[in-house]
């Protein structure tokens, strides 16, 4: 299969990239090329800027892909550059989105106070219902920050006039090379020796799907290939969500850490280290779709996820 994957060169996209190589398609990655991410020699690139993305359509059309992986759709405007320079050229565009279109999420942020959506949320649960969530946020720093709407970009992709569209939405992400360093928190704590890690008895309680990267790459590659994925949406992530303190847990068994996870009134905690959001509103995912539709399976177990991820912590 002919693939061309936009943005494929990051946390996520590298990853990507390398297991459809492996898996012998043929790849083709558009990118700034500010930097070279280290992919297979077989890798194709092809240099620009994806907000000018009609300004390549020659180089892009001739690369005759078969689908389209856009890694890192964040606006309308990109999303509908997309549609219009393939339209008619791929068979299907594929588009990664964010669990961030679920109307728990608006909740969690603050931003509505609907009752809360039963969990796990599956691909049919309620979408937001306000647009843009980081338009106007102050200490939000990125550069989308106030165009950025997964839910515009699914909508524009999955009704595509020449394309037919498939849309992946994420979990939290983690992993080597996580920027967010997600797990490092608790981590810091159980390699200080500490005997208890406090925490909110809400957040305790709340469950939030995560995603190790190489799983989640392996998702992304599955429902490219597999043309049984046409006109779906997929969840991905993990097959069940732990509570926050379950996840800790999880952690101390493989850093061999032996404390405790206390749970706590959250007034009692300090400031800095009090956990933003409504923990009412939980961020579970279904998974299972993707599961049962297309056969997929983690290749990565999540204590060796979880190791992986420890050694990489702990070296940066």
């Amino acid at each position: 299969m002919i693939v061309l994957a936009i943005g494929a060169t990051g946390f996520i996209g590298a990853r990507l990239v390398r297991c459809l190589v492996q898996q012998g398609h043929d790849i083709t990655v558009f990118h700034r090329g500010d930097t070279e991410a280290d992919l297979p020699d077989a890798v194709r690139h092809i240099h620009g800027d994806r907000n000018a993305l009609p300004n390549h359509r020659d180089a892009l059309t001739e690369a005759a892909p078969d689908v389209v992986i856009d890694v890192v759709p964040y606006t309308e405007a990109q999303a509908r550059q997309v549609v219009d320079v393939f339209g008619g050229v791929a068979e299907r565009i594929v588009a990664v989105s964010s669990s961030d279109v679920y109307r728990n999420y608006d909740g969690w942020r603050g931003a509505s106070d609907h009752d809360p959506d039963p969990v796990p949320l599956t691909e049919e649960a309620p979408l937001r219902d306000t647009l843009y969530p980081y338009r106007g946020v102050e200490g939000i720093d990125f550069e989308y920050a106030h165009d950025y709407d997964k839910i515009r970009v699914e909508q524009i992709v999955m009704n595509a006039p020449d394309l037919v569209g498939t849309v992946l939405r994420l979990p939290a992400v983690y992993g080597p090379g996580d920027a967010q360093h997600r797990l490092a928190p608790h981590l810091q704590r159980m390699d200080d020796g500490r005997s208890t890690i406090r925490m909110d008895e809400r957040q305790a309680m709340w469950r939030w799907t995560h995603g190790y990267v190489e799983n989640v790459a392996a998702a992304i590659a599955c429902v490219a290939t597999d043309s049984r994925a046409a006109g779906r949406i997929y969840n991905v992530g993990e097959a069940e969500t732990p509570t926050e303190a379950e996840r800790v847990q999880q952690l101390a068994r493989v850093v061999g850490w032996d404390g405790d996870v206390v749970a706590v009134p959250p007034e009692t905690l300090p400031t800095d280290v009090q956990a933003p959001g409504d923990f009412r509103y939980e961020l579970a995912t279904d998974t299972r779709r993707l599961r049962n539709e297309l056969g997929y399976e983690a290749p990565v177990a999540r204590d060796d996820a979880l190791r992986r991820t420890v050694e990489w912590e702990r070296a940066h």
